[in-house]
């Protein structure tokens, strides 16, 4: 699914701003058909932005259900005879849509991004009523999946197996669009590299018509190929390569043929990417992950896009000399990848599938972990598979976006998880076979392990030091290395720890290093540093968490999760300067 853009046959409006907005509790609002006029009750609320933490109250924040958005919009009369695209960059998590009194779409999926073809109910020049009703319930057989209880009083309560808060409304920008009916629909593009020249195969679809022409340009404008095909490709001599720290990006012009032709440009970074035994290689040099798990998450926003807020993160990412995150838990912003892109940032992308583990489940939620996983069957499977296909459609051009996690932390020891996964990891190499593929592995050795030799990179999220043996960290270092040492002699593959760290409140120091300190935190990181630095095979170090962030869990969790190295407003803890001194050698800015 292509980005919207402004060319010279296209147009795009913002419709960010203030929605009229309603909780709707009861369910009252689709039997009462609500969008057929003004919502009952309507304040107003920010797009993009999750709804919780926005009206200052307990019942906004804790809200289970449907909520709606509503707000008019003109068509612009220059528009007249065009084709017209409502598009949702995000609904969590799941979403229909009604253009005046007419239904114009629907979806499921948090984090991917729908478009409603609205031409047949368009008048330009116009105002139109675009409604919203966004259901944030989790369901066993939805990704991410979870329970829905409802209590003695009536109130629903929303149960979920995943360690971060359930934050949901339209959390990305709204977009109106159009282009010519015959339109550039989609593009794929690989890239190759040897030596100093490169490859860019691509397959142009475009609806209702042929393409004209495909050239690609240097960032400078200077054309180095062009053909005449749908498909085929491009030669590129003594090529300027994407590879890490340097975004360097060319842009493939499509232009169809006809009347009214249309034009896309696409952002294409000349690289590649593969796996060689126990080496992660990038343009055919060795590449070590330095960087974290991160999350979509601020204060009063939530998982509510935000451009200052993401180019302050880059920024510290930068300082503190990481070269790469995963997007955990879900797909990320489109606005963060081209950001990404643009800056030679390194990205694991990963689905929405958290929460598919039976031991974690148990001790997060209370009650008979077979019970509550009894429904994760083939409709389960189903979702998981239209998240990975929905991700690699959206993400697949992306030259920052190295290799696909398709889950994290599943159940990988249970018998039930293999073929489960075996069609999963298939289809993903179906619909991209230009990436690795890997999935978080969460603290079962290789022995209890079903599933791992289906992938193409081992990734271990490890709690040493923390939820297992808490505290004493000669344990942690010795098992750590046993550990990571069985996993090279069993697969032979790159190794890449996604997750290591330990809770840590800012401004609690101790002489004596305790749990829950600064100074616990930082020899916690050093310890595993001390175990990758003997290991070949471990190409990668992503510390959990980039910063603190919500959480839902009670008493398991005092204002959130504290794993981060820097505050949720962004402070360094002291492991951000230990970060920094072994990543870039110092603890001082530039």
């Amino acid at each position: 699914m292509l980005r919207p853009q402004d060319t010279s046959s296209r147009e795009r409006v913002r419709l960010d701003g203030l929605w009229a907005f309603a909780f709707d509790p009861a369910d009252r609002g689709r039997a009462e058909e609500w969008w057929r006029g003004e919502l009952p009750g309507a304040v107003e609320m920010p797009v993009p932005a999750s709804y919780n933490d926005v009206p200052a109250t307990r019942e906004a924040h804790d809200h289970v259900g449907d909520v709606w958005y509503q707000r008019h919009v003109r068509v612009p009369a220059r528009w007249d005879g065009r084709r017209v695209v409502l598009r949702f960059d995000a609904a969590a998590h799941r979403a229909v849509v009604w253009w005046n009194d007419v239904e114009v779409g629907r979806h499921e999926g948090g984090y991917t991004p729908f478009e409603c073809d609205v031409t047949a109910h368009v008048r330009s020049g116009e105002t139109a009523r675009v409604t919203v009703v966004v259901d944030n319930r989790l369901h066993l057989t939805s990704i991410p999946p979870g329970i829905v209880d409802v209590l003695p009083d009536g109130r629903r309560r929303q149960r979920y197996f995943h360690d971060f808060f359930n934050y949901a409304g339209l959390h990305r920008t709204v977009w109106l669009y159009t282009t010519p009916h015959e339109y550039v629909e989609d593009i794929t593009v690989t890239t190759e590299v040897t030596g100093a020249d490169a490859r860019v195969r691509y397959r142009v679809d475009v609806a209702g018509g042929r393409v004209a022409e495909v050239v690609l340009r240097d960032a400078d404008g200077t054309e180095r190929a062009r053909a005449a095909a749908a498909e085929g490709t491009l030669e590129v001599a003594d090529a300027k390569l994407w590879r890490p720290g340097h975004g360097h990006l060319h842009h493939l012009e499509v232009r169809t043929a006809g009347a009214d032709p249309d034009e896309y440009a696409l952002p294409v970074g000349l690289r590649d990417v593969r796996v060689d035994g126990d080496r992660f290689l990038i343009n055919g040099e060795p590449f070590r992950f330095r960087g974290f798990g991160k999350h979509e998450d601020g204060a009063v926003r939530g998982k509510g896009h935000d451009d200052v807020l993401m180019v302050h993160d880059f920024a510290l990412l930068r300082w503190i000399g990481a070269n790469s995150f995963r997007t955990s838990h879900y797909p990320y912003a489109e606005e963060v990848l081209e950001y990404a892109d643009r800056h030679g940032v390194v990205i694991i992308d990963e689905t929405p599938a958290v929460g598919l583990n039976f031991e974690i489940a148990h001790t997060l939620v209370p009650g008979d972990p077979e019970h509550i996983f009894a429904a994760v069957d083939d409709t389960t499977r189903a979702a998981h598979l239209r998240a990975i296909r929905e991700l690699v459609a959206r993400d697949k051009n992306h030259p920052s976006v190295v290799m696909w996690s398709i889950a994290n932390e599943p159940d990988s020891a249970r018998p039930e998880a293999r073929p489960y996964f075996e069609p999963l990891v298939a289809a993903a190499r179906a619909a991209d076979p230009s990436r690795p593929v890997c999935f978080a592995q969460v603290q079962l050795p290789p022995d209890r392990d079903v599933i791992s030799d289906l992938f193409d990179v081992i990734c271990l999220n490890r709690y040493n030091g923390w939820y297992v043996d808490t505290g004493d960290l000669a344990t942690a270092e010795r098992e750590l290395e046993a550990e990571l040492r069985e996993w090279v002699r069993g697969h032979g593959k790159p190794i890449i720890v996604t997750e290591y760290g330990a809770d840590a409140v800012a401004g609690v120091r101790s002489v004596t290093a305790g749990t829950w300190t600064e100074d616990y935190q930082v020899e916690l990181l050093e310890t595993f540093h001390r175990v990758f630095d003997r290991i070949d095979s471990v190409v990668g170090e992503h510390v959990w968490n980039f910063a603190d962030f919500a959480t839902g869990y009670g008493v398991n969790r005092v204002d959130g999760n504290k794993k981060g190295v820097f505050t949720r407003d962004r402070r360094p803890k002291s492991a951000a300067f230990a970060l920094r001194r072994r990543w870039r050698g110092t603890d001082f800015p530039e």
